[in-house]
Protein backbone atom coordinates (compact mmCIF):
# COMPACT_ATOMS: atom_id res chain seq x y z
CA UNK A 1 0.00 0.00 0.00
CA UNK A 2 1.18 3.76 -0.70
CA UNK A 3 2.21 5.87 1.72
CA UNK A 4 0.21 9.36 1.82
CA UNK A 5 3.56 10.84 2.34
CA UNK A 6 6.16 8.63 0.28
CA UNK A 7 5.27 11.26 -2.66
CA UNK A 8 6.08 14.12 -0.24
CA UNK A 9 8.20 17.48 -1.77
CA UNK A 10 9.76 19.25 0.81
CA UNK A 11 9.61 23.13 0.65
CA UNK A 12 12.70 23.82 -0.16
CA UNK A 13 12.54 21.95 -3.15
CA UNK A 14 9.88 23.67 -4.44
CA UNK A 15 12.45 25.99 -6.64
CA UNK A 16 13.70 22.71 -8.76
CA UNK A 17 10.57 22.18 -9.17
CA UNK A 18 8.43 24.90 -11.31
CA UNK A 19 5.90 23.52 -13.43
CA UNK A 20 5.42 20.28 -11.35
CA UNK A 21 2.77 18.79 -9.39
CA UNK A 22 4.04 18.12 -5.69
CA UNK A 23 2.57 17.43 -2.57
CA UNK A 24 3.60 19.54 0.61
CA UNK A 25 3.15 19.03 4.74
CA UNK A 26 3.34 21.57 6.96
CA UNK A 27 2.07 24.15 9.38
CA UNK A 28 0.13 27.47 8.35
CA UNK A 29 2.90 29.89 8.85
CA UNK A 30 0.29 32.95 7.85
CA UNK A 31 -2.86 33.38 6.08
CA UNK A 32 -3.53 36.41 3.87
CA UNK A 33 -7.76 37.06 2.53
CA UNK A 34 -7.74 38.87 -0.33
CA UNK A 35 -11.57 38.14 -1.24
CA UNK A 36 -11.74 35.08 -4.09
CA UNK A 37 -7.84 34.31 -3.15
CA UNK A 38 -6.40 33.18 -0.49
CA UNK A 39 -2.47 33.32 0.17
CA UNK A 40 -0.79 31.23 2.66
CA UNK A 41 2.65 30.70 3.99
CA UNK A 42 3.51 27.21 4.53
CA UNK A 43 6.49 25.87 6.41
CA UNK A 44 8.21 22.88 7.15
CA UNK A 45 11.72 22.12 8.91
CA UNK A 46 13.28 22.93 5.82
CA UNK A 47 11.61 26.08 4.90
CA UNK A 48 8.47 28.71 3.88
CA UNK A 49 7.02 29.36 0.44
CA UNK A 50 4.06 30.98 -0.69
CA UNK A 51 0.50 29.00 -1.60
CA UNK A 52 -2.04 30.46 -3.68
CA UNK A 53 -5.31 29.20 -4.29
CA UNK A 54 -9.22 29.62 -4.04
CA UNK A 55 -10.92 30.42 -1.03
CA UNK A 56 -13.44 27.31 -1.59
CA UNK A 57 -9.83 25.55 -1.33
CA UNK A 58 -8.01 27.43 1.35
CA UNK A 59 -10.64 29.52 3.31
CA UNK A 60 -10.88 27.12 6.16
CA UNK A 61 -7.29 27.83 7.30
CA UNK A 62 -5.96 29.47 10.54
CA UNK A 63 -2.36 29.81 11.49
CA UNK A 64 -0.75 26.73 12.31
CA UNK A 65 -3.22 24.32 10.98
CA UNK A 66 -1.17 21.16 9.88
CA UNK A 67 -2.26 20.52 6.27
CA UNK A 68 -1.39 18.05 3.35
CA UNK A 69 -1.73 20.58 -0.08
CA UNK A 70 -1.55 19.66 -3.90
CA UNK A 71 -0.66 21.65 -6.32
CA UNK A 72 1.76 22.75 -9.31
CA UNK A 73 4.81 24.69 -8.57
CA UNK A 74 5.05 28.23 -10.35
CA UNK A 75 7.31 30.58 -11.14
CA UNK A 76 6.65 34.50 -9.59
CA UNK A 77 6.24 37.30 -11.93
CA UNK A 78 9.69 39.20 -11.34
CA UNK A 79 8.38 42.36 -9.99
CA UNK A 80 6.71 39.36 -7.20
CA UNK A 81 9.57 37.80 -5.95
CA UNK A 82 10.63 37.85 -2.89
CA UNK A 83 14.42 37.55 -2.04
CA UNK A 84 14.67 37.34 1.33
CA UNK A 85 13.57 33.76 1.56
CA UNK A 86 15.32 30.95 -0.94
CA UNK A 87 11.91 30.18 -2.06
CA UNK A 88 10.76 33.52 -2.98
CA UNK A 89 10.85 32.81 -6.61
CA UNK A 90 7.95 30.15 -6.89
CA UNK A 91 4.57 30.02 -5.29
CA UNK A 92 2.25 27.16 -5.29
CA UNK A 93 -1.01 27.07 -6.95
CA UNK A 94 -3.35 24.76 -4.66
CA UNK A 95 -5.48 22.65 -6.21
CA UNK A 96 -6.80 20.37 -3.13
CA UNK A 97 -6.00 20.39 0.78
CA UNK A 98 -6.26 18.19 3.50
CA UNK A 99 -6.37 19.19 6.80
CA UNK A 100 -4.36 17.02 9.18
CA UNK A 101 -4.70 19.05 12.82
CA UNK A 102 -6.27 21.97 13.73
CA UNK A 103 -4.83 24.58 15.86
CA UNK A 104 -6.31 26.95 19.02
CA UNK A 105 -5.02 30.08 19.96
CA UNK A 106 -1.90 30.15 20.70
CA UNK A 107 -0.48 31.79 24.28
CA UNK A 108 1.42 34.12 22.75
CA UNK A 109 2.93 34.88 19.34
CA UNK A 110 5.36 33.06 17.76
CA UNK A 111 6.42 34.90 14.91
CA UNK A 112 8.96 37.83 16.74
CA UNK A 113 12.07 37.43 18.65
CA UNK A 114 9.98 36.41 21.77
CA UNK A 115 12.07 38.19 24.22
CA UNK A 116 10.01 40.22 26.22
CA UNK A 117 7.79 37.85 26.66
CA UNK A 118 7.75 35.91 29.86
CA UNK A 119 10.23 33.39 29.79
CA UNK A 120 8.88 31.03 32.45
CA UNK A 121 5.71 31.03 29.97
CA UNK A 122 7.67 30.74 27.02
CA UNK A 123 9.36 27.66 28.73
CA UNK A 124 5.70 26.03 29.44
CA UNK A 125 4.64 25.82 26.15
CA UNK A 126 8.57 25.60 24.90
CA UNK A 127 6.95 23.13 21.75
CA UNK A 128 5.68 26.06 20.72
CA UNK A 129 8.36 28.61 21.17
CA UNK A 130 10.55 26.15 18.92
CA UNK A 131 8.95 27.19 16.24
CA UNK A 132 10.12 30.65 16.60
CA UNK A 133 12.34 31.24 13.66
CA UNK A 134 14.76 32.73 15.97
CA UNK A 135 15.07 29.53 18.20
CA UNK A 136 15.00 27.33 15.12
CA UNK A 137 18.19 28.86 13.45
CA UNK A 138 19.59 28.66 17.02
CA UNK A 139 19.02 25.11 17.17
CA UNK A 140 20.45 24.68 13.81
CA UNK A 141 23.50 25.80 14.22
CA UNK A 142 23.71 24.04 17.12
CA UNK A 143 23.37 20.77 15.01
CA UNK A 144 25.88 22.13 12.97
CA UNK A 145 28.04 22.97 15.54
CA UNK A 146 27.58 19.36 17.02
CA UNK A 147 28.11 17.58 14.08
CA UNK A 148 31.26 20.25 13.18
CA UNK A 149 32.92 18.86 16.39
CA UNK A 150 32.37 15.64 15.65
CA UNK A 151 33.91 15.55 12.04
CA UNK A 152 37.04 17.34 13.07
CA UNK A 153 38.02 15.91 16.15
CA UNK A 154 37.67 12.08 14.07
CA UNK A 155 39.78 14.06 11.22
CA UNK A 156 42.29 14.21 14.11
CA UNK A 157 42.38 11.07 15.31
CA UNK A 158 40.15 11.30 17.96
CA UNK A 159 37.95 8.22 18.83
CA UNK A 160 34.34 8.73 20.40
CA UNK A 161 34.09 6.86 23.82
CA UNK A 162 30.89 7.34 26.08
CA UNK A 163 31.44 6.98 29.69
CA UNK A 164 28.66 6.07 31.95
CA UNK A 165 25.80 8.08 33.65
CA UNK A 166 25.35 6.06 36.86
CA UNK A 167 28.75 6.57 38.62
CA UNK A 168 30.40 7.41 42.05
CA UNK A 169 30.32 10.59 44.27
CA UNK A 170 33.45 12.19 44.35
CA UNK A 171 34.34 15.98 45.37
CA UNK A 172 34.83 17.87 42.09
CA UNK A 173 33.76 21.34 43.09
CA UNK A 174 30.00 21.02 42.76
CA UNK A 175 26.79 19.41 44.09
CA UNK A 176 25.97 15.54 43.01
CA UNK A 177 22.98 14.84 42.19
CA UNK A 178 22.53 11.36 43.10
CA UNK A 179 20.20 8.11 42.27
CA UNK A 180 19.45 5.55 44.77
CA UNK A 181 20.23 2.33 44.07
CA UNK A 182 17.25 -0.49 44.95
CA UNK A 183 20.03 -3.36 44.09
CA UNK A 184 22.14 -2.12 46.59
CA UNK A 185 19.94 -0.51 49.25
CA UNK A 186 21.31 2.56 51.09
CA UNK A 187 23.54 2.95 48.24
CA UNK A 188 23.69 5.89 45.86
CA UNK A 189 25.14 6.62 42.13
CA UNK A 190 25.93 10.10 41.09
CA UNK A 191 25.22 11.52 38.08
CA UNK A 192 28.82 12.86 36.12
CA UNK A 193 29.70 16.64 37.23
CA UNK A 194 32.13 15.83 34.15
CA UNK A 195 34.01 12.50 32.84
CA UNK A 196 37.09 13.25 34.22
CA UNK A 197 38.37 10.25 36.03
CA UNK A 198 36.80 7.95 33.31
CA UNK A 199 39.09 9.62 30.60
CA UNK A 200 41.84 9.63 32.83
CA UNK A 201 41.19 5.61 32.49
CA UNK A 202 41.16 5.63 28.98
CA UNK A 203 44.67 7.07 28.87
CA UNK A 204 46.04 4.13 31.29
CA UNK A 205 43.86 1.92 28.82
CA UNK A 206 46.02 3.02 25.68
CA UNK A 207 43.26 4.89 23.83
CA UNK A 208 45.58 7.69 23.11
CA UNK A 209 42.90 10.19 21.68
CA UNK A 210 39.38 10.25 23.24
CA UNK A 211 36.53 12.34 22.69
CA UNK A 212 32.61 12.31 23.99
CA UNK A 213 29.85 15.00 23.27
CA UNK A 214 29.17 14.54 27.24
CA UNK A 215 26.33 14.76 29.04
CA UNK A 216 27.36 16.71 32.26
CA UNK A 217 25.20 17.70 35.61
CA UNK A 218 25.51 19.70 38.81
CA UNK A 219 23.43 20.65 41.36
CA UNK A 220 24.28 24.35 41.31
CA UNK A 221 22.80 27.79 41.42
CA UNK A 222 20.87 28.85 38.08
CA UNK A 223 22.28 31.67 35.28
CA UNK A 224 22.14 32.66 32.34
CA UNK A 225 25.07 30.82 31.48
CA UNK A 226 24.57 27.47 33.75
CA UNK A 227 21.91 24.74 33.43
CA UNK A 228 21.87 21.57 36.25
CA UNK A 229 22.32 19.36 33.09
CA UNK A 230 24.32 20.75 30.13
CA UNK A 231 26.59 19.43 27.10
CA UNK A 232 30.43 19.58 26.91
CA UNK A 233 33.18 18.74 24.16
CA UNK A 234 35.26 16.22 26.03
CA UNK A 235 38.77 15.92 24.82
CA UNK A 236 41.96 14.01 26.41
CA UNK A 237 45.21 12.84 24.72
CA UNK A 238 48.31 10.81 25.64
CA UNK A 239 52.06 11.54 25.62
CA UNK A 240 51.22 15.57 25.64
CA UNK A 241 52.68 18.57 27.08
CA UNK A 242 50.72 21.75 27.97
CA UNK A 243 52.00 23.67 24.64
CA UNK A 244 50.45 20.24 22.48
CA UNK A 245 47.39 20.35 24.04
CA UNK A 246 47.18 24.12 23.09
CA UNK A 247 48.35 23.37 19.79
CA UNK A 248 45.68 20.83 19.05
CA UNK A 249 43.00 22.24 20.58
CA UNK A 250 43.45 26.00 18.74
CA UNK A 251 43.80 23.77 15.32
CA UNK A 252 40.28 22.02 15.62
CA UNK A 253 38.32 24.99 17.03
CA UNK A 254 39.98 27.41 13.93
CA UNK A 255 38.64 24.75 11.82
CA UNK A 256 35.40 24.38 13.59
CA UNK A 257 34.92 27.66 13.25
CA UNK A 258 35.75 28.38 9.75
CA UNK A 259 33.10 25.22 8.49
CA UNK A 260 30.56 27.32 10.26
CA UNK A 261 31.72 30.41 9.02
CA UNK A 262 32.73 32.34 12.16
CA UNK A 263 35.19 34.78 12.00
CA UNK A 264 38.13 34.52 14.00
CA UNK A 265 39.97 38.05 15.59
CA UNK A 266 43.06 36.93 15.65
CA UNK A 267 45.36 33.66 15.17
CA UNK A 268 47.22 31.81 16.82
CA UNK A 269 44.95 32.61 19.63
CA UNK A 270 46.60 35.20 21.85
CA UNK A 271 48.20 33.97 25.43
CA UNK A 272 47.78 35.43 28.83
CA UNK A 273 49.18 34.28 32.16
CA UNK A 274 46.23 34.57 34.99
CA UNK A 275 48.34 37.38 36.71
CA UNK A 276 48.61 39.33 32.96
CA UNK A 277 45.10 38.91 32.26
CA UNK A 278 44.04 40.21 36.05
CA UNK A 279 46.19 43.23 35.82
CA UNK A 280 45.59 44.39 32.03
CA UNK A 281 41.83 43.26 31.96
CA UNK A 282 40.73 42.82 35.44
CA UNK A 283 39.16 39.30 34.92
CA UNK A 284 40.16 36.20 33.75
CA UNK A 285 38.19 35.91 31.25
CA UNK A 286 39.73 38.93 29.06
CA UNK A 287 36.84 40.17 26.10
CA UNK A 288 39.81 40.99 23.31
CA UNK A 289 37.34 43.03 21.15
CA UNK A 290 37.35 46.53 20.55
CA UNK A 291 34.05 48.17 19.16
CA UNK A 292 34.70 47.44 15.42
CA UNK A 293 35.27 43.75 15.90
CA UNK A 294 32.16 43.28 17.45
CA UNK A 295 30.94 40.67 15.03
CA UNK A 296 34.35 38.56 15.37
CA UNK A 297 34.93 36.26 18.01
CA UNK A 298 38.10 36.85 19.80
CA UNK A 299 39.40 33.72 21.30
CA UNK A 300 42.34 33.71 23.79
CA UNK A 301 44.30 31.25 26.27
CA UNK A 302 45.03 32.12 29.79
CA UNK A 303 47.06 30.10 31.44
CA UNK A 304 49.49 29.32 34.51
CA UNK A 305 46.58 30.03 37.15
CA UNK A 306 46.94 29.25 41.00
CA UNK A 307 46.83 25.53 41.65
CA UNK A 308 44.96 26.30 44.95
CA UNK A 309 42.96 28.86 46.46
CA UNK A 310 41.28 29.95 49.67
CA UNK A 311 37.56 29.78 50.42
CA UNK A 312 35.58 32.10 52.29
CA UNK A 313 35.80 29.34 55.54
CA UNK A 314 39.55 29.66 54.90
CA UNK A 315 39.89 25.67 53.79
CA UNK A 316 41.98 25.25 50.49
CA UNK A 317 40.38 24.41 47.57
CA UNK A 318 41.27 23.36 44.22
CA UNK A 319 41.29 26.49 41.30
CA UNK A 320 40.43 23.73 38.89
CA UNK A 321 39.69 20.48 39.99
CA UNK A 322 42.08 18.04 42.28
CA UNK A 323 43.71 16.03 39.71
CA UNK A 324 45.61 19.44 37.69
CA UNK A 325 49.39 18.75 37.57
CA UNK A 326 51.43 21.48 39.40
CA UNK A 327 53.88 23.32 37.65
CA UNK A 328 56.93 20.88 37.98
CA UNK A 329 59.13 24.41 39.01
CA UNK A 330 57.02 24.71 41.63
CA UNK A 331 56.98 21.11 43.65
CA UNK A 332 59.31 21.92 45.98
CA UNK A 333 56.70 24.67 47.38
CA UNK A 334 53.59 21.95 47.09
CA UNK A 335 54.49 20.93 51.41
CA UNK A 336 54.99 24.00 52.67
CA UNK A 337 53.39 26.94 50.89
CA UNK A 338 50.96 25.72 48.50
CA UNK A 339 49.07 28.64 47.84
CA UNK A 340 52.07 29.65 46.12
CA UNK A 341 52.24 26.76 43.63
CA UNK A 342 50.87 27.70 39.85
CA UNK A 343 49.06 24.58 37.66
CA UNK A 344 49.42 23.44 34.52
CA UNK A 345 45.54 24.48 34.06
CA UNK A 346 44.38 26.35 30.86
CA UNK A 347 41.14 28.00 30.08
CA UNK A 348 39.69 28.98 26.51
CA UNK A 349 37.97 32.34 26.66
CA UNK A 350 35.92 33.95 23.58
CA UNK A 351 34.66 37.17 23.73
CA UNK A 352 34.38 37.87 27.31
CA UNK A 353 33.28 34.35 28.76
CA UNK A 354 35.22 30.81 29.63
CA UNK A 355 34.26 28.30 26.84
CA UNK A 356 36.66 26.07 27.89
CA UNK A 357 39.19 24.70 30.69
CA UNK A 358 41.77 21.62 30.73
CA UNK A 359 45.10 20.58 32.04
CA UNK A 360 47.29 18.81 32.21
CA UNK A 361 46.87 15.77 34.78
CA UNK A 362 48.62 14.23 37.19
CA UNK A 363 50.24 10.94 36.77
CA UNK A 364 52.29 10.43 40.05
CA UNK A 365 50.28 9.03 42.77
CA UNK A 366 52.49 10.09 45.41
CA UNK A 367 52.01 13.70 44.02
CA UNK A 368 47.77 12.54 43.50
CA UNK A 369 47.94 11.82 46.59
CA UNK A 370 49.68 15.03 48.52
CA UNK A 371 47.22 16.92 46.76
CA UNK A 372 43.97 14.93 48.17
CA UNK A 373 46.04 15.74 51.32
CA UNK A 374 46.42 19.36 51.09
CA UNK A 375 42.66 19.67 50.06
CA UNK A 376 41.94 17.57 53.40
CA UNK A 377 41.20 14.12 52.52
CA UNK A 378 42.37 11.86 54.95
CA UNK A 379 43.98 8.79 53.72
CA UNK A 380 40.77 6.62 54.15
CA UNK A 381 38.82 8.75 52.40
CA UNK A 382 41.42 9.45 49.21
CA UNK A 383 40.90 5.37 48.96
CA UNK A 384 37.40 5.53 49.88
CA UNK A 385 36.67 8.05 47.17
CA UNK A 386 39.49 7.64 44.95
CA UNK A 387 41.28 4.30 45.15
CA UNK A 388 40.14 2.78 41.67
CA UNK A 389 41.93 6.09 39.94
CA UNK A 390 45.58 5.75 42.21
CA UNK A 391 45.88 2.29 41.71
CA UNK A 392 45.35 2.77 37.64
CA UNK A 393 48.47 4.55 37.92
CA UNK A 394 50.48 1.73 39.21
CA UNK A 395 50.03 -0.37 35.98
CA UNK A 396 51.68 2.72 33.51
CA UNK A 397 49.99 5.58 32.97
CA UNK A 398 51.34 8.11 30.19
CA UNK A 399 51.72 12.12 30.50
CA UNK A 400 48.16 13.12 29.47
CA UNK A 401 45.88 16.19 29.39
CA UNK A 402 42.96 17.53 27.92
CA UNK A 403 40.32 20.05 27.85
CA UNK A 404 36.30 20.41 28.19
CA UNK A 405 34.68 23.14 25.96
CA UNK A 406 31.23 24.21 26.91
CA UNK A 407 29.18 23.77 24.14
CA UNK A 408 25.76 25.10 25.57
CA UNK A 409 27.64 28.39 26.52
CA UNK A 410 29.49 28.51 23.01
CA UNK A 411 26.49 27.91 21.09
CA UNK A 412 25.10 30.68 23.19
CA UNK A 413 28.33 32.71 21.78
CA UNK A 414 28.25 31.76 18.33
CA UNK A 415 24.09 32.54 18.10
CA UNK A 416 24.39 36.24 19.64
CA UNK A 417 22.57 34.73 22.34
CA UNK A 418 23.63 36.41 26.05
CA UNK A 419 21.50 32.84 27.67
CA UNK A 420 22.49 29.32 27.01
CA UNK A 421 18.72 28.70 27.85
CA UNK A 422 18.00 29.70 24.23
CA UNK A 423 20.38 27.12 22.73
CA UNK A 424 18.81 24.40 24.54
CA UNK A 425 15.73 22.44 23.69
CA UNK A 426 14.10 21.88 26.77
CA UNK A 427 16.27 23.79 29.52
CA UNK A 428 14.80 24.40 33.33
CA UNK A 429 14.43 27.77 34.39
CA UNK A 430 15.71 29.54 36.92
CA UNK A 431 13.79 28.19 39.74
CA UNK A 432 15.75 24.27 38.16
CA UNK A 433 12.21 23.52 36.99
CA UNK A 434 11.83 21.80 33.41
CA UNK A 435 8.49 23.69 32.71
CA UNK A 436 6.97 22.24 30.15
CA UNK A 437 6.85 18.74 32.21
CA UNK A 438 6.88 20.20 35.34
CA UNK A 439 10.33 18.65 36.46
CA UNK A 440 11.22 17.60 39.40
CA UNK A 441 7.90 15.93 40.49
CA UNK A 442 6.19 13.89 42.97
CA UNK A 443 6.84 10.23 43.05
CA UNK A 444 4.37 7.55 44.37
CA UNK A 445 4.96 6.21 47.79
CA UNK A 446 5.52 2.39 46.39
CA UNK A 447 8.61 4.06 44.43
CA UNK A 448 9.68 5.34 47.68
CA UNK A 449 9.46 1.95 50.01
CA UNK A 450 11.04 0.28 47.27
CA UNK A 451 14.29 2.01 47.49
CA UNK A 452 14.34 2.48 51.05
CA UNK A 453 13.56 6.47 51.01
CA UNK A 454 11.35 8.15 53.31
CA UNK A 455 10.41 11.46 53.11
CA UNK A 456 10.09 13.87 56.27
Amino acid sequence: MKSLFSDRTLIAETPQKIGQKVRLFGWVNSVRDHGKLVFVDLRDQSGVVQIVGAKEVLGRLKNEFVVCLEGEVKKRPEKLVNPKISTGGVEVAAKSLEILSSAKELPFDIYGTGRKINEDLRLKYRYLDLRRPRLRNNLFLRHQLLQTFRQTLVKHGFWEVETPNLSKSTPEGARDFLVPSRLQPGKFYALPQSPQQYKQLLMVAGLERYFQIATCFRDEDLRADRQLEFKQVDLEMSFVDREAVLAEVEEVMIEVMKALGKPILKTPFPRLTYKEALEKYHSDKPDLRSKKDEEKFAFAWVVDFPLFEKTPQRTIAPVHHPFTSPNPEDLPLLEKSPLKVRSWQYDLVCNGQEVGGGSIRITDPKIQEKVFTILGHSKEEIRQKFGHLLTAFEYGVPPEGGIALGFDRLAAILSGEESIREVIAFPVNTAGKTAVMDAPAAVTEEQLKELGIKIK
